[in-house]
């Protein structure tokens, strides 16, 4: 697939006042500063087309943006919040399970995980919400390019061996680097694939 165009659209405060969900949308979230705004960028091939950070917990927003006029890539909030006080992130948590749960055009999430560390918590419940709430997902482990090629494949083998425990279908795995580019290709072609 080529990225001809991939222009900022809106943010919104809820998923409410999303764009008209007339366009296959796919959603990218993770923990904070798992690396989400470098890796939308790469893919979309623009420097600062999502606004990277060194502050975990920038993005608070829905943030919409539209590829090649046709589909949308929407960056969520990050979930294991930095420090924000526990009613916004009450209104974070809400606002998102509310955009994953009603979106109806959302066709795919993009959860991303650090391929650098052992499985967490906070990562196999998320994966786990989104079992129960029936929303298509698929993994995306980020900054392969920090660690030793065996130690990514430990940490990759070891989520999904966490998963294996609470599921019978195991989600569909990428492994990616925003610097090297690695993985581009692979999820281009599942949105291309996806958006027919």
């Amino acid at each position: 697939m080529q990225i001809k165009s991939a222009k900022y659209l809106i943010s919104s405060p809820s998923f409410d006042k999303c764009p008209k969900p007339d366009k296959p949308e796919y959603a990218f979230i993770g923990r904070s500063n798992v690396g989400k705004s470098s890796l939308i960028n790469m893919l979309m091939n623009q420097k600062s087309l999502a606004k990277t950070s060194a502050q975990p917990g920038k993005t608070q927003l829905i943030n919409h943006f539209i590829i090649n006029d046709t589909f949308f890539i929407v960056d969520l909030p990050g979930y294991g919040y930095a420090k924000v006080s526990q009613s916004s992130r009450r209104r974070w948590e809400q606002m998102i399970e509310n955009y994953l749960r009603k979106r109806e055009n959302l066709v795919n999430v993009f959860v991303l995980i650090d391929a650098r560390h052992e499985p967490q918590k906070i990562d196999l419940e998320f994966v786990n919400q989104l079992g129960k709430w029936n929303v298509p997902f698929v993994l995306v482990f980020t900054k392969a390019d920090k660690e030793k090629p065996g130690a990514v494949q430990r940490h990759v083998k070891n989520f999904i061996d966490a998963l294996r425990e609470d599921w019978e279908f195991l989600p569909q795995v990428f492994i990616t680097s925003a610097e090297k580019k690695v993985g581009r290709d692979e999820l281009l072609a599942f949105i291309h694939e996806h958006s027919k």
